[in-house]
């Protein structure tokens, strides 16, 4: 899982630009589409030749709704033949979250239904930083399926410092976004994560640091 940068304060990290060699006007147009529908959620495609992105396809909300999207079917179908007589290739589905941060969340896992394209999520919940991330649905579900009794969070201080804080020293207090992120995937609270991560760690560790 990565982040991509786009623009000047983008929270970025991770190698997308790598694997799918998504140009900056590409992500920029992502960006631009979710800023756009804001306060309601964007989702639209990106479709390439080859594995090469070539092009983003703003796709209509019907949900028009800032917690859920929904693709218009009809619009689908059009956008898929067209793809076909193109010879293009679905790369990328990308939708936004407009006031949480750029995390699947369980609905957004359980949706996921092309298993061969990759998922970009934008967020636009900070009208002055740009955050993408990309998530292989694989992963994301990996960490649904892991068990609950058994997981631990951690930060890899000094490096690596999750987002908002991409690009500076990592701290140990910035475990809080890790446990937001798995919250976002568990479809519970952070507090919740909170009680079972700690209580692994007094297991695993057989000692007790809870009150």
């Amino acid at each position: 899982m990565g982040l991509a940068p786009s623009g000047p304060g983008a929270a970025c990290a991770g190698n997308l630009v790598d694997m799918l060699r998504l140009g900056r006007a590409l992500r920029d147009e992502m960006v631009a589409h979710a800023r756009v529908d804001h306060p309601d959620e964007a989702c639209g495609l990106v479709a390439g030749v080859g594995g090469e992105p070539t092009r983003v396809i703003r796709m209509t909300n019907i949900a028009r709704s800032p917690t859920f999207y929904e693709m218009d079917p009809g619009e689908q179908l059009h956008v898929f033949r067209e793809m076909d007589d193109r010879d293009e290739e679905l790369l990328v589905i990308y939708h936004s979250h407009t006031a949480t941060e750029a995390y699947p969340s369980r609905t957004d896992i359980s949706i996921a239904g092309y298993p061969d394209a990759h998922y970009v999520l934008v967020s636009t919940r900070d009208p002055e930083v740009d955050e993408l991330r990309w998530i292989a649905p694989e992963d994301a579900r990996s960490m649904l399926d892991y068990p609950r009794d058994r997981a631990l969070i951690e930060t890899d201080s000094p490096f690596l410092a999750p987002v908002p804080h991409r690009g500076k020293q990592n701290e140990p207090a910035f475990v809080l976004r890790t446990a937001e992120a798995l919250a976002g995937a568990w479809g519970c609270s952070v507090e919740e994560v909170a009680r079972a991560t700690t209580a692994n760690f007094e297991s695993l560790f057989r000692v007790q640091v809870s009150q």
